[in-house]
């Protein structure tokens, strides 16, 4: 066949791509043998179309530069509705580098928030187009990419200059892998060279029922393997928003290298279609890099002026970055905290611990902070508590008592390990439990549940806790914030009272002067909440409610009906004045409990969680009752002790002298 009809028929071939590429989008699946100028492509940069439908993000004449081509429409993931967030893309690239063996950085796939990366000031280099040095990392960001990277870069933890990685709003990847593929007709990996100049077929699936990305790589001309080079279980609802856009992004740096997309599908409900490989336009006919005799004298000194500028390049930066990564460790300390020696940890120490506080190491968030997992240089195993604090006011006086609460030795007690001070906020290091908090296992659908020879337990322990609190080490210490997602459970699920940050000391046999109104709705004190002031009794309270929620598996505070709420301790109260306060028991537990122990419990809690602190028992009393020491008594459903125990009820507010003293003659047997 002569030349001209090849052309015509190449021609043919090219249109009927397209037209076949056209038919085949939606707005939620698109397929691409080729492009053209007309394709639903947003780029800038570097990017161009070629004449025969080849796309190419960079260029082996412009160093530090980028290019990003964009799907134009926005693709709908529907993170937050009911739907399976799932979907997949097949495309071919092909990475040409100006010099053998030296590769101008990587490209990526992209699912990013916005399409327009370049004005959102991404850098080249190695940040592949995606981040700068001011948002890599930042869990804003929003980005999943899947990167193909050429560059060793220490400061990103990349294993080598030839992997593939799972990106997620960092160039730091969750998992990472040199580039192979595994062959089903040798049952074994073989390295894939991703420099070499050759196109490369990739395909990227994500199971959002199984929460499993799978990344696969293969030559062109080989049917996908059976085996993924990468298989990840990740969560991407947190990280993909409900409008995302999907494309290709690709950088430049000192030294330089063409990327090229020859075809692409994505689908985002189901598996891409595939490409037709016979469809697809040619690389251009560039000269290949190669090692000839005759070129390595000016490859060397190529190779030896790059050296010398990147040389020169670092020594220049060098000072800044050692600025850089001493002002990242920069913490506050004053003379005065010399005097507590190990229990003052540096944030270096901390920092390395848990990796750069990143978001995939919180094991927990609450009101006052986050929680990281670390582990310390000694493989000792820490929980690291950021904890936000403004003022200077009394500053001297808050570490001096957080040191005092390092002192704390109690098995039921999480260990206060010590602190470190930052501007603007503390960070508390407490000992790692490994089964987490009671509140996300008593709450949750997790199989099986605690049964209640570990619920009883967990409640004699945090009760021995608060006893010695109150009662047994040298000064008093009040919690102030007792409820089941400060008792942490070690490998044993013993239950151990945590999270001192709103902890106060005073000594015995004097009156706390603590006045500042703290705590957690639910489980506050109606006393505390009137008057402002905490006392023991302020915690007795917290912790019978919290016996009654371990005991129902009830919150204190639940929302029934659009309007209306419902009070645990009103709840309980009403099945103990029907007779059948064993109703009140967590149905997940089918029955299975000792019935005079589960009595107990919720008795005791309602005492504990009385609207008057005279009438509650201390804490060695509710030692006596829960170790059979002391008999709680049978009080009979009608009683009129009962009905102060209502939140609605006024019948207590008044000064009834029989009542308080058929009350104080209840809370006094045993004692």
């Amino acid at each position: 066949m002569g030349a001209a009809p090849r052309s015509f028929c190449f021609c043919v071939l090219l249109c009927a791509s397209f037209i076949f590429s056209a038919l085949a989008q939606d707005v939620n699946q698109f397929i691409y043998h080729g492009f053209n100028e007309d394709a639903q492509l947003q780029r800038d940069g570097l990017a161009s179309v070629h004449s025969n439908g080849l796309l190419q993000l960079t260029n082996t004449v412009s160093p530090q530069q980028e290019g990003h081509a964009f799907y134009r429409l926005p693709i709908k993931f529907n993170t937050s509705s009911s739907e399976s967030l799932s979907f997949s893309s097949n495309f071919v690239f092909a990475i040409v580098p100006e010099l053998l063996s030296f590769s101008g950085q990587g490209m990526a796939f992209v699912i990013s928030p916005s399409k327009d990366l370049g004005k959102a000031e991404a850098s080249p280099s190695e940040y592949l187009g995606l981040f700068n040095a001011s948002n890599n990392g930042q869990s804003t960001n929003h980005i999943l990419a899947i990167e193909l990277d050429t560059v060793q870069n220490l400061d990103f933890d990349d294993i080598d200059d030839n992997h593939v990685g799972i990106d997620v709003n960092s160039l730091i990847s969750h998992e990472s892998a040199p580039a192979a593929y595994f062959s089903d007709r040798e049952g074994m990996n073989k390295t894939l060279e991703l420099i070499i100049g050759d196109p490369i077929q990739i395909w990227i699936s994500y199971d959002g029922a199984e929460k499993l990305l799978n990344v696969t790589l293969a030559p062109m001309s080989i049917p996908k393997p059976t085996k993924p080079l990468l298989s990840r279980a990740i969560n991407l609802s947190h990280i993909l928003l409900e409008t995302m856009y999907v494309g290709f992004s690709a950088s430049t740096g000192s030294l330089k290298s063409s990327h090229y997309v020859l075809g692409w599908s994505f689908n985002r409900s189901g598996p891409a279609l595939n490409l037709d490989i016979s469809s697809l336009p040619r690389l251009p006919h560039l000269p290949r890099p190669r090692a000839k005799a005759n070129d390595k004298p000016q490859l060397k000194l190529v190779i030896s002026v790059s050296l010398i500028a990147i040389l020169v390049v670092l020594i220049t930066i060098g000072a800044a970055v050692y600025i850089v990564r001493n002002k990242r460790y920069e913490e506050v300390y004053e003379d005065w905290e010399r005097e507590y020696g190990p229990q003052r940890f540096t944030y270096k120490d901390l920092y390395k611990a848990t990796k750069g506080f990143k978001d995939k190491d919180v094991i927990g968030r609450g009101g006052f902070g986050k929680v990281y997992r670390g582990v310390l240089a000694s493989n000792v195993q820490i929980a690291v508590k950021k904890v936000s604090h403004d003022s200077k006011q009394g500053i001297k006086e808050f570490v001096a008592e957080l040191v005092s609460m390092g002192r704390l030795r109690h098995r039921n007690l999480v260990k206060l390990r010590g602190y470190c001070r930052r501007k603007g906020e503390f960070l508390l290091v407490y000992d790692y439990m490994p089964n987490g908090s009671l509140d996300k296992i008593l709450h949750t659908n997790i199989k099986p549940c605690l049964n209640w020879y570990q619920r009883f337990r967990i409640i004699r322990g945090v009760a021995s806790g608060l006893l010695y609190l109150h009662e047994d080490w040298e000064q008093v210490v009040l919690h102030r914030d007792i409820k089941p997602a400060n008792v942490l459970l070690d490998a044993d699920l013993n239950g151990k009272l945590g999270d001192f940050g709103l902890a106060r000391l005073y000594d015995h046999d004097t009156i706390p002067q603590t006045t500042k109104l703290v705590g957690t709705f639910g489980y506050m004190d109606p006393e505390l909440m009137r008057t402002g002031k905490a006392s023991t009794s302020t915690d007795v309270y917290a912790f019978g409610v919290f016996m009654l929620e371990v005991a129902s598996g009830r919150r204190p505070v639940e929302q029934q009906g659009s309007m209306e709420t419902v009070n645990l301790v009103d709840w309980v109260c009403d099945y103990w004045k029907k007779g059948a306060i064993l109703d009140a028991s967590d149905s997940r537990l089918e029955g299975t409990y000792e019935e005079k122990q589960m009595e107990l419990v919720l008795k005791l809690g309602l005492f504990c969680s009385h609207p008057k602190p005279e009438a509650r028992p201390n804490m060695r009393q509710v030692m006596q009752y829960l170790d059979g020491d002391a008999t709680l008594p049978d009080i009979p459903p009608d009683s009129t002790v009962i009905a102060p125990f209502s939140a609605s009820n006024d019948a207590f507010s008044g000064n009834s002298s029989a009542t308080m003293s058929t009350i104080d003659s209840i809370l006094t047997v045993g004692r």
